[in-house]
């Protein structure tokens, strides 16, 4: 027979500090930030060329596109990890 299970010992669950674990999660879109921005650039060379595929123009305006999408998202977590920086200073520090 099985014991109750108020009688059976709890095994204590892993617990990560919310802050912590967002923060990690951060630098590691970061740190994933210039593969994505790589299988982007990667995309118009799949494109059909010549008169019925996309034009040189379109993918040259498609790659900037790409380029300053990095920019904004890394700008983006730039800031969302700086926040989480000042959040963890000392009130005296602020």
């Amino acid at each position: 027979m099985t014991a109750p299970a108020e009688d059976r010992p709890r095994r204590p669950s892993l617990f990560l500090e919310r802050r912590t674990y967002r923060r990690r999660r951060l630098m590691d879109a970061a740190r994933l930030l210039p593969l994505l921005g790589l299988l982007l650039w990667c995309i118009p060379l799949l494109w059909p060329s010549g008169p019925e595929g996309v034009t040189s123009s379109g993918a040259l305006t498609y790659i900037f596109c790409v380029w300053l999408g990095l920019i904004l998202v890394a700008f983006g977590l730039a800031l969302r990890l700086r926040s989480e920086e000042v959040d963890k200073l000392p009130e005296a520090r602020k």
